[in-house]
């Protein structure tokens, strides 16, 4: 998650404390990013080969700065876009190239049930389909 914070505060000039805070909210709207919850909308979107691609030891399949909107949905970047003092274009060129190396490396090596956060995690991403 760190590398992920930095890379996207180092892109927004912006401040990798503010960027975490943001970003934790933006991938699960709380004060805890839900990576889980990221790749489940991706999949919901129709975008479960990006996703997977994310997951995987290869290589990562890009995403638009589009996709990436309506996946994680238009009034929650803007209102991200806001609170770091950028606009959505660069909010979202940021999030396209470090959010692929945080599902990447958070993913450990692809298991799912490392990258939902173990056996509680998984139980939560179940809950939502439920």
């Amino acid at each position: 998650m760190n590398i992920a914070k930095s890379m996207l505060a180092k892109k927004l000039g912006a401040d990798s404390g503010a960027v975490g805070g943001v970003l934790d909210g933006l991938l699960g709207g709380g004060d805890k990013a839900d990576i889980g919850g990221l790749v489940s909308g991706l999949k919901e979107k129709g975008l479960g080969d990006i996703a997977e691609s994310w997951l995987g030891d290869g290589e990562n399949k890009e995403i638009s700065a589009e996709q990436l909107k309506e996946s994680l949905g238009a009034d929650q970047v803007a209102e991200a876009a806001a609170k770091l003092g950028t606009d959505e274009e660069s909010l979202l060129g940021g999030l396209k190239d470090a959010l692929p190396q945080l599902v990447d490396k958070a993913s450990s090596g692809g298991s799912l049930l490392d990258m939902a956060g173990g056996l509680g995690g998984l139980g939560n991403m179940a809950k939502k389909l439920f």
